[in-house]
């Protein structure tokens, strides 16, 4: 029997890759010595409330990588995506039943004094941090993508 695809990615994830696009807004300060913004995600997030972690969002069929980037980060910032670079991809596979999710991960420069939270029902506060001294507890998937943005920054 033939089944329609949800229309949620994260349920699409649990039967077949599904495509995200994660992004580290960052100050534009120069490489090695800005800051990067974080967002604390709250009740209403689909996974790890209370984490701290970069934004990312599906990617649209017919939508290129950069319009999901500068999509997500108007939704979930309310910030205009300045600079967007490609700076990795990611193959990540999470949980029992697993969820399969290819993250193409870019590095945004936006505008800290445009930012503000977007999706209050899935953030619950923003902050930007240095990297030497990043907030806790961190969604499980931070530390790998940050090691992608701390690469691009060398």
């Amino acid at each position: 029997m033939d089944h329609a695809p949800s229309a949620r990615p994260g349920d699409r994830a649990l039967t077949a890759p599904t495509v995200s696009c994660v992004f580290v807004c960052h100050d534009g300060q120069g490489r090695g010595a800005g800051r990067v913004l974080l967002a604390r995600r709250g009740a209403g997030a689909r996974d790890e409330p209370g984490t701290w972690d970069t934004g990312a969002g599906a990617l649209e069929h017919g939508e290129s990588f950069e319009a999901a980037v500068a999509r997500e980060v108007r939704e979930e910032y309310t910030a205009r995506a300045l600079a967007i670079e490609t700076i990795g991809v990611r193959n990540i596979l999470r949980g029992d039943p697993v969820s399969h999710w290819v993250a193409v991960v870019c590095a945004v420069e936006v505008d800290p004094s445009r930012v503000t939270i977007g999706e209050p029902h899935k953030f619950d506060a923003l902050g930007w941090f240095t990297l030497d001294d990043l907030p806790a507890p961190r969604h499980s998937q931070l530390e790998e993508t940050l090691a992608l943005f701390r690469t691009w920054q060398t």
